[in-house]
């Protein structure tokens, strides 16, 4: 049986979505899933105003209910036993690690607004909007200098943490895109995109049948 319920939206569009989702599979947690239509406005919402901070996801456990992806975040590693934390052990990299989730969850307006999260879609060529070019830069930059200073092949080392979880819809975006990276975080993006729960959250992805005619638009 279950530990807790999480309720998501698309696994098409939303990015929040899979945040949430991985953050809970990273933490070894046993969830069921509960699916939001986007026939409900505060999915769709969700998804449209590109926003961290609606009500999905949320994760309901031991009668808490925690709706924020970092507070997730930060919840599922206070409460998992030692060795499946989300955070890295160090002081030092702990607080790196929160920083550059605080910076994916309150920045990168212009990558969000030109490379909406769209799985089942893939644009070669793409010529991306001059906005969202200095947020792919400074993306990069972050993942360079985590890979250089802690090794990889994740962001903090060995295992993957928080930050992994926070940018592994980046990855995505980059793909559907077509957007040209370094070697470096080109195998990054390749190692999360590899992960088995990102293979098997692609795959329900493409099951769905809901669709947002708004982010379908050929570019």
């Amino acid at each position: 049986m279950a530990d807790a319920t999480l309720v998501i939206s698309s696994k098409n569009y939303s990015s929040w979505s899979l945040r949430g989702w991985l953050l809970a599979r990273m933490s070894g947690l046993k969830f069921e899933e509960r699916i939001i239509s986007l026939d409900d406005s505060s999915a769709k919402a969700e998804i449209l105003l590109l926003s961290p901070s609606i009500l999905v996801p949320c994760l309901i456990h031991g009668g808490n209910s925690v709706w924020d992806t970092l507070a997730i975040g930060e919840y599922l590693n206070e409460i998992r036993p030692a060795g499946k934390g989300l955070l890295p052990e160090d002081p030092g990299a702990r607080a790196h690690c929160r920083s550059i989730c605080g910076e994916m969850h309150s920045g990168f307006a212009g990558l969000r607004s030109a490379l909406p999260m769209n799985l089942k879609r893939h644009y070669p060529g793409f010529k991306v909007w001059a906005g969202a070019l200095a947020d792919i830069e400074r993306i990069a930059d972050i993942w360079r200098d985590c890979l250089g200073k802690y090794g990889g092949p994740y962001l903090f080392g060995a295992m993957p943490t928080m930050a992994d979880a926070m940018y592994a819809p980046v990855t995505t975006r980059f793909q559907t895109y077509d957007v040209k990276l370094d070697k470096a975080c080109s195998d990054y993006c390749a190692n999360i995109l590899s992960l088995p729960d990102m293979a098997e959250w692609f795959e329900a992805a493409r099951m769905e049948p809901d669709e947002l005619p708004e982010l379908d638009a050929e570019f």
